[in-house]
């Protein structure tokens, strides 16, 4: 892409970190000296409705940590971001400047269907990343009911008759959330286009000359593909640094028993309960491993005493730890991109997946004989105790 101008449209659902990493790839740069080879351009809306858009998904990840995770909610909260991409293509100071730019191709997060419009109004070509599993969205690669899982049926490739039956059902359901979901778009579409060549997101999600799928084909299970959809799970991969003096002295410890790595991801980590903590603790207080845990001390109940063998932290380098040689197990929400560093270094998983995609990848890294899962409903200390003893003990995961 040397010598091409390339907009990242980084949407509510694409990370910072994600469009550093492609900015790196796609400029061929090395970001030495903390250097970005691109500029950022910030549309932060009115205080009053960043307040509202926070509290929507506030109530979001509070009922879908309760077992909630209601399609109401969610339509909800892309209606803000609905209002909110209205905002932005109201904004001719930012939208002209796009324009001047002339740039050759648009890069879109396919989750915020904001990109898309704003790709559409500029009348450039673009690729789409998908940063999670297929199905998501339709991007119109042919699904046969028959072996290719719909998103949320929490089926493997390998159904039975019955199976069959649920997954045409899941499918049909997938296309009525679809409809609802994009839906939440129609008022900034019929305010900024016009009448007559307005849009349709159904149809624009088809239009990209390329897709980039953050998945491999050692979690994905078989399924077409189409000349433009390419894999490219551990996109994010960095190459592996000391592990900080911190974490090996609290490693040595524990000599060749090794030690469990347990990080829920950042979002789940500001919403635990206190519950669900407590258990764990207790849990991890069953191995004979040293436990590194990503967990906000602030969260930690002061009535509760940490088990001698754990180690909280409010953040720790996870794909350095996944790759050091004593690691034995790893403890995951289940997010993408930690399975993804999990398969890279070989490390098995017990999964406790939250909401989004996290359960469907946990369907296949079961599937896939990466690990074992557990509902975070059904966490009990002695049932997560005898999980994570189940996938330590079973040389069929072991840790390479």
């Amino acid at each position: 892409m040397v010598g091409q101008r390339v907009l990242l449209l980084a949407g509510f659902f694409l990370s910072e970190f994600l469009l550093s990493e492609a900015a790196k790839i796609l400029i061929g740069s090395s970001l030495e000296n903390n250097e970005k080879p691109y500029q950022v351009i910030s549309c932060l809306p009115p205080e009053d409705y960043e307040k509202e858009i926070n509290q929507t998904f506030n109530y979001f990840m509070t009922e879908a940590l309760h077992g909630r995770e209601a399609l109401n909610n969610f339509v909800k909260l892309m209606e803000q971001l609905g209002i909110r991409c209205s905002d932005l293509l109201r904004r001719d100071d930012i939208m002209d400047s796009l324009k001047n730019e002339n740039f050759d191709l648009v890069f879109v997060d396919a989750f915020d269907f904001c990109s898309l419009l704003v790709a559409e109004k500029l009348g450039k070509p673009f690729v789409s990343i998908l940063p999670t599993l297929f199905g998501s969205v339709d991007n119109g690669l042919p699904s046969p009911v028959s072996y290719v899982p719909a998103i949320g049926s929490l089926l493997t490739d390998h159904m039975d008759f019955w199976g069959r039956v649920k997954n045409f059902l899941m499918f049909f359901n997938f296309f009525i959330s679809q409809w609802r979901i994009q839906s939440s778009f129609d008022n900034a579409i019929k305010e900024h286009f016009p009448e007559g060549s307005r849009p349709v997101l159904s149809h624009l999600l088809k239009k990209a000359e390329l897709w980039f799928v953050n998945s491999d084909f050692a979690l994905e299970f078989a399924r077409p593909l189409l000349p433009n959809t390419v894999y490219v799970g551990g996109l994010m991969a960095r190459p592996v640094k000391p592990v900080p003096q911190e974490f090996e002295n609290f490693i040595a410890k524990f000599g060749d028993s090794g030690f469990v790595l347990v990080a829920l991801g950042s979002i789940v980590n500001s919403y635990q309960s206190q519950e669900v903590l407590m258990e764990m603790n207790s849990a991890f207080a069953h191995l004979s491993q040293g436990v590194i845990w990503m967990c906000k001390a602030s969260k930690w109940p002061k009535d509760v005493k940490l088990a001698a063998n754990v180690k909280i932290v409010d953040w720790l380098p996870q794909n350095d730890l996944l790759a050091h040689p004593r690691i034995r197990l790893f403890v995951t929400h289940g997010g993408m991109n930690s399975v993804m560093e999990a398969i890279q270094h070989g490390v098995p998983m017990v999964g406790i997946p939250i909401l989004g995609d996290q359960p469907e990848n946990i369907v296949r890294v079961e599937a896939k004989k990466l690990g074992v899962s557990i509902q975070l409903k059904q966490i009990k200390a002695e049932t997560l105790a005898l999980k994570m003893k189940e996938v330590i003990e079973d040389k069929r995961y072991e840790a390479l």
